[in-house]
């Protein structure tokens, strides 16, 4: 029987010291405390060991978006120095249930800094047993139309914009950029890190599901929790797939980020091939040695930098 490879110590580490509860049993109520102790830790000056320091370049604030029903908070990553029109890059974090932008700093300050940009970090409702995925995804569609429509607020250049997710948020980048194609919102390129493009019930039907079914950072037991959140019954789980769209061509350039060691790897694989057979130009790179949101982990997983400088680069090239 073949041994499958583990992500590095530090990583099994901290996520054995975070306690993961019994997913399938947890309510509401215990989730959200759940959450709640998580972004307690992932506000804490120490985990920055973990989660990257971020970029001297580029300075970080909360803002709001304020929409026709609601209020949005955004973490915005803007390079220092004299006032510009900038390229937007809108992210969407992973988490799903539990994340937030501020894990994200590392990765979305270096872009401001280094491309330079607008990187505006969307703080998308959570999924929980009150709120679909259907709804994160409206949030991430909602801020990215609402800041490109009032550009002298935000200092960006409407026609240099890319959508940018990680995870559970690729999902929702992935979604925005199809939503973005049929509303005539122009976008330079979309990228995707360790993606989950599928939520119907062939989400599971992937080798990489089986091999890694029980890594520290993503296990499909958390997988099926994610799911019966995100796609309650009675909704439509292709709706939220975007594996399923009816077309996927005519979309901005994609770069495909894959960690190898993670259930969704597959996903991603499968998504790259799929663009690429409809006529969507995409690239897709997977990262050795690395598990699920590897790239809000540099200080215990090296090979972030390797993304890092991927997606600069393809970044820099398409919003040029």
């Amino acid at each position: 029987m073949r041994t499958v490879e583990q992500p590095s110590l530090g990583v099994r580490v901290l996520y054995s010291l975070r306690g993961e509860p019994e997913w399938s049993k947890l309510s509401r109520e215990q989730l959200i405390a759940f959450r709640e102790t998580q972004h307690r830790r992932l506000n804490s000056p120490l985990i920055r060991v973990a989660t990257g320091f971020p970029d001297r370049g580029a300075s970080i604030a909360w803002e709001q978006v304020t929409l026709p029903d609601r209020v949005l908070r955004v973490r915005v990553h803007r390079p220092t120095g004299p006032a510009a029109i900038l390229p937007l890059v809108l992210h969407v974090h992973g988490g799903g249930f539990v994340g937030t932008a501020v894990q994200c700093d590392w990765i979305n300050s270096h872009l401001a800094a280094q491309l330079p940009a607008v990187v505006v970090s969307v703080e998308h409702r959570l999924i929980d047993q009150e709120t679909p995925l259907s709804a994160a995804v409206d949030d991430g569609w909602d801020v990215l139309r609402t800041v490109v429509q009032n550009t002298a607020r935000w200092g960006i250049d409407p026609a240099r914009v890319a959508v940018f997710g990680e995870s559970c948020g690729s999902m929702i980048a992935a979604l925005s950029a199809l939503r973005a194609r049929e509303s005539d919102l122009p976008l330079r390129a979309q990228v995707l890190v360790n993606p989950c493009v599928d939520l119907t019930e062939t989400v599971y039907d992937y080798v990489s599901m089986a091999e890694y079914a029980d890594t520290p950072t993503l296990t499909v037991e958390q997988m099926e929790f994610f799911r019966s959140l995100a796609v309650p019954p009675g909704s439509d789980a292709r709706a939220v797939s975007p594996l399923y769209a009816d077309d996927l061509s005519g979309l901005p350039p994609a770069l495909v980020v894959v960690p190898v060691l993670d259930p969704v790897a597959d996903h991603g694989r499968t998504y790259y091939d799929h663009l690429r057979k409809a006529g969507t130009s995409a690239e897709l790179v997977e990262i050795p040695k690395a598990g699920h949101a590897f790239l809000s982990m540099p200080g215990l997983v090296p090979q972030a930098k390797l993304a890092r400088s991927a997606i600069a680069t393809f970044l820099r090239r398409h919003l040029a």
